[in-house]
């Protein structure tokens, strides 16, 4: 394929190799440029090693030089080979003025201490009339169960290795949001049709995602403490995070074991808020100081939310949540997600639950650290949410 303004800019590239020499500070300039389009497959190795034959250093490049090189970009063999060729041309050369390291981002500063507070009033109203708001609906929940034996042990492999997740199965369940009370009704499991409470199938179960979670932890009598953790980036828009901790005696975060062992623990987590609107986008908790005679040794949520159309209007609403629990002689994960939202019927069709599902991307729930805008972000304001 032919690229006409790629042609234009490695003649360009091209014409100033060859009428002028090369400081080492313009080469880096130029191999910095040249590696966006061999990332793009715009220029190959051979044609940038190709327009290097044709340069002449003006200073020494140095051995250290091209090793900053290597570990900033991606330098194709024969490129390599025609700099360690200009750094051999140019040994007699006397040195130019050390490079500047690239500047590194300044941090997004966090909000002042009366900004955060703000926020989090903000925050704690959105949560607690959150379940009120809602729409009745009706979604598809796919659980997809699995089992690992815990590392360290003769069937995990050796200690701090990533567990073996075994699949157990997978249950598609239809999931009814009505009068702000939800019920699970299981349809399918590995595919199988059935007609089964969720509450009565085996095995390890998750509840409380449509609410109940978030505003537990934003209830004032559950006196949750809140401080700033960080900015970071979230399905591609900015995110804040708060770090939070609930006690023993003001916490309502259950673990059941065969429906008959029963503790309550004290957690922790973040709150990931939408810096424009306050609402919660990810709740993460992490239950603590679990008591040594119980099975389970370690339990963590990873609860995300996203915007989807309901009755034409947009609501956040939970899409996908991981569920992780320890034992000492094996490890259970829950895999959940909330598909194919439709508005409440008692007499809705039930082909959308007994179509199986694939599962979400990755990048759906992965979080990056936020990037500095070019513009200092707008002070925290109340939304009236």
């Amino acid at each position: 394929m032919y690229f006409p303004r790629l042609a234009a800019i490695l003649l360009a590239f091209s014409l100033a190799l060859s009428a002028e020499s090369l400081s080492v500070a313009k080469l880096v300039q130029f191999l910095e440029s040249s590696a966006t389009f061999i990332q793009q497959g715009k220029m190959t190795d051979k044609e940038l090693a190709g327009y290097l034959a044709r340069v002449k250093m003006t200073e020494r490049l140095e051995d250290r030089t091209l090793e900053d090189l290597q570990g900033r970009i991606k330098l194709g063999p024969k490129t390599l080979e025609a700099l360690k060729h200009l750094r051999d041309e140019s040994a007699t050369l006397a040195a130019g003025e050390p490079l500047a390291a690239p500047a590194k981002p300044k941090p997004i500063p966090p909000p002042s201490s009366v900004e955060q507070a703000a926020i989090l009033d903000d925050v704690r109203e959105y949560a607690l009339n959150y379940s009120r708001d809602l729409p009745d609906f009706i979604c598809t929940q796919v659980t997809r169960r699995y089992n690992a034996p815990p590392p360290g042990t003769k069937a995990g492999g050796p200690a701090g290795s990533d567990p073996h997740w075994y699949s157990q199965d997978t249950l598609q369940i239809r999931l009814s949001f009505f009068q702000q009370k939800e019920q699970y009704q299981v349809v399918l499991i590995n595919s199988q049709l059935v007609n089964q409470d969720y509450s009565k199938v085996g095995g390890a179960k998750s509840f409380g995602e449509f609410g109940s979670m978030m505003q537990q932890i934003f209830e004032p009598a559950t006196q949750t403490f809140f401080e700033w953790d960080h900015w970071g980036t979230l399905r591609g828009q900015r995110v804040m995070a708060f770090q939070y901790h609930v006690r023993l005696d003001h916490s309502k975060y259950q673990l059941v074991v065969d429906d008959h062992l029963r503790i309550t623990a004290a957690y922790h987590g973040l709150v990931e808020v939408d810096p424009k609107s306050h609402a919660v986008l990810r709740i993460t908790a992490e239950a603590e100081a679990i008591p040594s005679e119980f099975p389970v040794k370690e339990a963590k949520d990873v609860l995300d939310y996203d915007y989807t159309e309901l009755s034409g209007q947009r609501f956040l609403l939970p899409l996908k949540a991981q569920v992780l629990m320890k034992g000492s002689e094996v490890w259970s994960r829950l895999d959940e997600e909330f598909r194919v939202y439709r508005k409440y019927s008692a007499e809705s069709d039930i082909k959308f639950d007994t179509e199986p599902i694939a599962p979400l991307p990755d990048d759906k729930t992965k979080e990056t650290p936020a990037t500095p805008p070019a513009t200092p972000p707008p002070a925290a304001k109340k939304t009236g949410q």
